[in-house]
């Protein structure tokens, strides 16, 4: 998550000087204390405070003043940093409809058009589909780099291209009220089919749930649906993380139990990790009920206590005919959970990846309070895979680059899709000619 406004929805709240100047003091404060890298906060980053403060303590609304928050955050260029107040009723196109875009010029000028649509999520069910052109909502022109915010609860008016080039308007439920909370409109999270005799797809939309359980089970089904196949899809494009479920595709990879990665925050990083890193507590299986989650409590308990690193170890789910035979769909969007998929085949040549490079955000984060119902989201923990990469702000590269082509999609073309599938024919057959024996 990138510093933004995203959930300002006209706060009913007034703020006087003092306000701003403890606020932004608690902001400081949380960070000086609880950053993930604390030689961020030098230099540059001092700087920018000194530049920023008169903005922010001058803001002449509610508004202003979380926009310049925001502004400044940005300045030290991380994911999972963010600026909010607890009235918040706006999100983002991936939280509010489980899409995802990107900019480019269009012949109605430069516009997001969307990229990932997932089945289930509240765009597809209005019928929005990837290669659709955005160009308003609630009546408001949207033209990179603004994104687009949606209010939750209500019904927002989209207007937008289709891939038949007509202008189309549609009201999406952007999320249903359930008792005093607000709920989003939960995608599809699993979906499998047989492309063809022996080829499976399977598509992770999410990983929702700390530990997965529902997830997990809902992939292992999937994969028991397709049936005995020799090679294996997994697509994971515009996946943009979650949980421990991820554990359940990291497993699908091998047939062992294989140590994948571990999170640290600042006072754990030492010049010793490689020897130290063989002490961590594993966990190496998500439950298959969550009336058990009780006894992963007590198990981790301690561990949690003292804020020790766990290791993340795959589940030795065993043997299965893909193995060697399987391809990740990846893309921009492409995040979190679903980057420790994608780092640990590429560290373990456990798969192809196929699509464009991931987005590099993959690091452990909180929230706080710092006053007047406001909370900042910050990371606390880098993400270090099991050979001591770090992947924050570093995208992943594809073993084979298939940009997106949203004029093509709007075609019904998915070229990333089919080059999976021509790739995993190329090579059965390679195998096939190696061995049959010459006459």
């Amino acid at each position: 998550m990138t510093p933004t406004v995203a959930a300002v929805a006209q706060l009913p709240i007034e703020l006087s000087a003092k306000d701003k100047h403890t606020i932004l003091e608690n902001v400081l404060e949380a960070l000086r204390k609880r950053f993930y890298s604390p030689e961020k906060l030098n230099g540059d980053w001092l700087a920018a405070v000194d530049k920023h403060r008169p903005l922010i303590e001058s803001a002449g609304s509610t508004d202003a003043f979380e926009q310049t928050v925001s502004d400044l955050l940005a300045e030290l260029h991380t994911s999972h940093l963010g600026f909010f107040h607890r009235n918040a009723r706006r999100a983002s196109s991936r939280a509010a409809l489980s899409a995802t875009y990107l900019a480019d010029d269009t012949d109605y000028g430069k516009r997001w058009i969307f990229q990932d649509v997932h089945s289930g999520g509240a765009a597809a069910i209005v019928g929005i589909e990837p290669g659709n052109i955005l160009l308003r909502v609630d009546d408001r022109d949207i033209v990179p780099p603004e994104h687009p915010v949606f209010p939750m609860g209500q019904q927002t008016r989209v207007e937008f291209i289709d891939n038949h080039g007509r202008q189309q308007t549609l009201s999406v439920d952007v999320a249903r009220p359930k008792g005093k909370k607000l709920h989003f409109i939960e995608p599809t999270l699993v979906q499998s089919r047989r492309i063809r005799d022996g080829l499976g797809y399977l598509k992770v939309a999410m990983f929702p749930g700390m530990v997965g359980v529902v997830v997990a089970n809902e992939i292992s089904k999937a994969v028991e649906q397709l049936g005995p196949v020799e090679s294996l899809i997994i697509d994971l494009r515009g996946n943009t993380g979650g949980g421990i479920g991820a554990l359940r595709v990291l497993s699908l990879l091998t047939p062992s139990q294989v140590p994948v990665g571990f999170a640290l925050d600042r006072r754990r990083v030492t010049t010793n990790l490689d020897s130290e890193k063989q002490d961590f507590r594993r966990f190496s299986r998500i439950p298959s009920s969550t009336k058990t989650l009780w006894r992963l409590a007590l198990k981790f308990a301690p561990t949690m206590m003292t804020k020790k690193p766990i290791v993340l170890q795959t589940e030795g789910l065993g043997k299965k005919p893909f193995h060697g035979k399987t391809v990740l769909l990846v893309n921009r969007h492409t995040a979190s959970a679903a980057e420790m998929i994608v780092a640990f085949a590429r560290e373990n040549n456990l798969a192809t990846i196929i699509g464009e490079k991931t987005a590099g955000r993959l690091l452990s984060a909180t929230s706080v309070k710092v006053g007047n119902g406001f909370r900042l989201a910050l990371p606390t923990g880098a993400y270090y895979t099991w050979k001591g990469t770090v992947l924050e702000g570093t995208p992943i590269e594809p073993d084979q680059t298939i940009e997106f082509d949203w004029q093509d999609r709007r075609l019904g073309a998915d070229r990333q899709l089919d080059y999976a599938i021509e790739s995993l024919r190329n090579n059965a057959a390679a195998k096939v000619g190696l061995n049959t024996p010459r006459q």
